[in-house]
């Protein structure tokens, strides 16, 4: 029996000696290698935490205590600790999240994994606790050196800082890196600091004894003659000096906290030393803790791309992938389009969050580095940003995960918006993404957006749409644009057997006068769409399949259409509650077209993690689902009814034409080889 298996609680880790606990890391690296090696997942991280997990969980009481970690996917150390062992289903339907869950465990408190937003968190706790008078129960959040470049973190700060008698402690994990190496001046601070490593901590700054008497001797001098004051101001330039001399703390000092560090995080006794000292002290304390991403697997630490930060399935061995792709993502796709179109405009830039790789701008960040610009986990400077470019003469690229456009909607809204600015904003992982889950999944963006005026919104159901559109976008100089794909593989073309006159796609047509039902396909769902077509003719009932392209503005002709069918039914990768099903409905009432509108999409949920296509049909968003709902309202037994035969009120419908001369098939070809 290894000490893992015997490890039921965090309890269970004190009564551990020395040599028990290193023999214990070691097996925990073991076990998670050769277990996220089989599932994918979050790896590099959690290497790197091992020794600062065990550390935390024998200072401090958890459940008792509160852990907070900021994003989560550096939890897995913290599940082995609490009793969760069984990794073969994680992130698996029904199997274990690969973030923090309350459903799982009494341990876990925030289940968001969104960066920056823990410290708002341990501020909230601890002050709950506070005002509790709950004086035994302790705060702990966990932040990446990363996420430090959000604005939120700051402002938990602030506040943390204002009441020293709160039990609030904060560990900086610093591994110089949030997916990529961390940028700016925080960075660059944080290397300052960081190469003291080794240093003996000073309990003498933490401790409550020494902290009083400093505040009553500070005090009298400031409230003393001018000569008290003149020699307080002489005592602290010289404490600050030396201070930074010995041990120094950079900007933390500056906001009032108390700060231990920089601790070496992989030395178990020193990280162990250093939570105690903070607890001890009784009020705001940061900890600053040195650490290596993916610490113990040297392919890991060799990756200089994010050091495994997650993984599909790979061998352990080598940690290459053991399944090959099966063709360009829709990321490659548009990374080597918007490198070649930066190639042809020197007037777009391409700004990112922290994402550089994830989002695909690396191939242009290679060819015009002066041009992309990373601003870390801070969406909200990046959009408010963005539209400064715009007013300077720039088109920017704003890209992100659908899922953290949420975060900037304000900036959207009120200064790009509002102020008509030409800024294009790229969303990957559009729509059910997976394994990662509910705050993962980028499935609110197409509502959102649907508010702000004067947007623009693309969903290109393949990598030729994708091209196509993305230069559209970036043409568009007065208003904000939107394109969106999905996460994974890109797929083949999906050709088209006309265009009208407004751009919109004919997919499929049964070429009746009066068809039964529209399928209008948004993006990604182009197939979906298809397959229920095919499926209908089986049944005897005609239909005709649409991709708009661009979703909004809402173009005529997918109205005129409308008033040519029977049913209209739009599938969406996205809440239908307040989507594009739901302003196609608007604009149709408004035209006076009452044909009746079926949305298939996703419910205002938050969706558990599982395979795409397993979450997809959870919720009812499959081609056999979809086509015995649409048969059902054809034939009347379920709302929205088709519309009788020979009923229809004339529109006069914009004209079909034919689609302009598709590239090459060697070209495409090429093109996609090179992504």
């Amino acid at each position: 029996m290894t000490l893992l298996e015997g490890i039921h609680s965090p309890r269970d880790l004190r009564s551990l000696g020395r040599e028990e606990l290193a023999t214990l890391a070691q097996e925990i690296r073991d076990f998670l290698i050769s277990h996220v090696a089989r599932t994918g997942g979050h790896l590099g991280p959690n290497l790197g935490v091992v020794e600062l997990t065990l550390a935390l969980h024998r200072v401090f009481d958890s459940p008792n205590d509160t852990l907070v970690f900021d994003t989560g996917h550096q939890s897995y150390v913290h599940k082995l600790v609490t009793g969760r062992q069984n990794f073969d289903t994680l992130r698996h339907e029904g199997g274990m999240s690969g973030y923090p869950s309350r459903s799982e465990s009494e341990h876990d408190v925030v289940e968001s994994s969104h960066a920056s937003s823990s410290l708002a968190w341990v501020d909230g706790i601890s002050r709950a606790r506070a005002l509790a008078g709950e004086k035994d129960r302790w705060t702990v959040g966990v932040i990446g050196d990363g996420a430090l470049t959000g604005g939120m973190a700051w402002e938990a700060l602030n506040n943390i800082a204002a009441d020293p008698e709160r039990h609030a402690v904060i560990v900086v994990n610093d591994n110089g890196r949030s997916y990529a190496p961390t940028v700016g001046g925080l960075a660059r601070t944080m290397q300052g600091i960081s190469g003291t490593v080794g240093r003996k901590i000073d309990k003498v700054r933490v401790s409550r004894p020494y902290e009083d008497t400093m505040r009553f001797l500070k005090q009298r001098l400031k409230d003393g003659n001018a000569f008290s004051q003149f020699t307080y101001k002489s005592l602290h330039a010289a404490k600050a000096g030396i201070k930074d001399w010995w041990a120094p703390q950079g900007l933390f000092a500056d906001l009032g906290i108390k700060y231990i560090g920089p601790v070496d995080g992989h030395n178990q006794a020193e990280v162990e030393e250093a939570l105690s000292a903070a607890k001890a002290f009784g009020g705001p304390v940061i900890v600053h803790v040195i650490t290596q991403k993916g610490h113990g697997y040297a392919p890991a630490v060799e990756d200089e791309d994010d050091q495994f930060h997650a993984v599909g399935v790979i061998d352990p061995a080598t940690g290459k992938p053991l399944k090959a792709s099966s063709g360009p993502s829709w990321t490659s796709v548009f990374g080597h389009e918007l490198a070649d179109i930066a190639d042809e405009r020197p007037d777009v830039v391409g700004i990112t969050g922290a994402m550089l790789i994830p989002v695909g701008l690396s191939a242009m960040k290679e060819r015009h580095p002066e041009r992309v610009i990373d601003v870390g986990i801070a969406e909200q400077h990046a959009v408010a940003s963005a539209a400064g470019l715009a007013f300077g003469g720039f088109h920017p690229v704003v890209a992100v995960y659908a899922t953290f456009l949420n975060r900037a909607y304000d900036q959207l809204l009120m200064d790009v918006a509002l102020h008509r600015a030409g800024v294009t904003f790229v969303l990957d992982r559009a729509g059910v993404t997976g394994p990662d889950g509910a705050s993962h999944h980028g499935m609110w963006d197409m509502a959102l957006v649907q508010s702000i005026p004067g947007l623009h919104l693309a969903a290109p159901r393949d990598p030729g749409r994708l091209r196509e559109l993305l230069r559209e976008a970036v043409a568009i100089a007065d208003a904000p644009s939107v394109l969106r794909f999905p996460k994974g593989t890109a797929g083949a073309d999906i050709p088209a057997i006309a265009r009208t006159v407004d751009g919109v796609d004919v997919l499929a047509d049964s070429g009746e006068e009066e068809p039964d039902v529209l399928l209008v396909a948004v993006g990604a769902f182009a197939d979906l769409a298809l397959d229920v077509a095919a499926r209908l003719k089986d049944q005897g009932i005609s239909s005709t399949v649409v991709d708009p392209r661009w979703v909004l503005p809402v173009p005529r002709s997918v109205i005129d259409m409308a008033d040519r069918h029977r049913l209209v039914v739009t599938l969406e990768d996205g809440v239908r509650a307040g989507g594009v099903g739901a302003r196609l409905r608007q604009e149709m009432r408004a035209a006076g077209v009452d044909t009746g509108l079926n949305e298939v999409g996703l419910p205002d949920e938050f969706l558990d993690h599982g395979t795409r296509e397993q979450v997809l049909n959870r919720v009812g968003v499959s081609a056999q689902q979809i086509t015995q709902d649409v048969v059902a309202q054809v034939l009347g037994t379920k709302v929205p009814r088709a519309r009788p035969v020979g009923q229809r009120a004339a529109t006069g419908a914009l004209p079909v034409v034919p689609l302009f001369p598709p590239a090459s098939p060697a070209a495409s070809a090429e093109k996609d080889a090179d992504a």
